[in-house]
């Protein structure tokens, strides 16, 4: 048996990577997205456009709007002079947020009494607009304390203290880059076995299966042993460029991530041999594939949690194998869970993939007699 199964897995890898097109899709995609993704998908703003209608004279608006234009976060577009250009810059997207001080703001921190800012943000794209928000709060807090502490005023009663654990600068490409090892690790691995079996009989060589005495086992094992290998070996190499490029920590231990990742491609690759066990061409396999890839990419809490979703749809984000592996993923390399605590993670991902895999053997046996 293990000659035989030796052969069909040789005879994958043959195909697999006989053509140079197929070697290029399984290289250098992933890596592009990666680099790409890392980069451009990310929660943080820099350089907000920002407008500023500055109409008083005093010497604490003057510092106020230098607080403004001397960020990292913001970056001054245009000097208003108008109530009515407010309108406008925002309309045609020229700034993101306007800045209006009116013209007894210094005057009235001078007489100790509250001074009104008005902010005017474009809210189109209402999570940018959150937090172009927080900024802006942000710089108006600091401000406050340190004009309240030059002047000899007291401060609030009550003040907060935020400490950000597992990431203390909140940086959001820790939290992003770790999603994406899961996304690409199942996208590489759907597209290998999804078309597997479809190629077969495409290219009219699945009916020599059935003169073979490979038993359905051995057929079912040949056919998902190298998308297993094939992911593994790009989830490490993913996972080296998260750590060493990205600078994402890795505080965990490296079996509680890779017995994450043995599960996930355990789970992954069934998925992907019964979907090509039920296509008769590759089109077929590969649509089957996205059609599994796209729902699992939204449902996952790749981006948006889970608990925000309605129950019903929480309910049906237990199927997909991606929602427990981004758990693991993250929790290993930013918290360090050990894997007695990841055990609820692991157990669905295994089930999963058991159950496909013997619908998957079913299937075989159906085609083969």
């Amino acid at each position: 048996m293990g000659y035989a199964i030796l052969g069909l897995v040789r005879k994958e890898f043959l195909t697999l990577f006989k053509d140079k097109r197929s070697r290029f899709v399984l290289v250098v995609p992933p890596f592009l997205q990666l680099l790409v993704f890392g980069y451009a998908g990310t929660f943080d703003l820099n350089q907000v456009p920002v407008a500023i209608y500055n109409e008083d004279t005093g010497s604490a608006g003057r510092e106020l709007v230098a607080r403004f234009t001397g960020t990292r976060a913001f970056r001054e577009v245009g000097r208003i002079t108008r109530q009515d250009q407010i309108a406008r810059v925002i309309d045609r997207k020229e700034a993101l947020l306007v800045l209006h001080l009116g013209r007894d703001f210094s005057r009235d921190l001078a007489r100790r009494r509250p001074a009104q800012v008005q902010i005017v943000v474009d809210g189109r794209n209402s999570n940018t607009a959150m937090i172009a928000l927080n900024y802006a709060e942000t710089i108006i807090a600091a401000f406050n304390r340190d004009y309240a502490a030059r002047q000899g005023l007291p401060e609030p009663p009550a003040r907060l203290n935020v400490r950000a654990w597992f990431n203390p600068n909140l940086v959001s490409r820790w939290f992003i880059v770790p999603g994406i090892i899961g996304l690409l690790i199942l996208v590489v691995t759907m597209l290998v076995t999804a078309m597997s079996v479809a190629r077969e009989r495409e290219q009219g060589t699945f009916d020599q299966l059935l003169v073979t005495p490979f038993t359905p086992l051995e057929i079912l094992i040949g056919k998902a042993l190298p998308g297993f290998l094939v992911g593994l070996a790009e989830s490490s190499l993913i996972v080296l460029v998260a750590v060493y490029w990205f600078r994402v920590p890795f505080v965990g231990e490296p079996g509680a991530l890779y017995l994450g990742i043995v599960l996930f491609l355990l789970a992954t690759v069934g998925v992907g041999v019964m979907i090509s066990s039920l296509a008769a061409t590759q089109q077929q396999g590969m649509l089957g594939a996205f059609l599994f890839i796209v729902p699992s990419t939204i449902l996952s809490g790749f981006a948006t949690p889970i608990a925000n979703m309605p129950e019903l749809v929480q309910e049906l984000t237990r199927l997909i194998p991606l929602r427990y592996f981004l758990v693991i993923v993250r929790g290993v390399m930013l918290e360090g869970i050990p894997p007695a605590l990841l055990w609820d993670q692991y157990w669905p991902m295994g089930l999963i993939g058991l159950a496909s895999l013997g619908l998957s053997a079913w299937l075989f046996r159906r085609r083969l007699y």
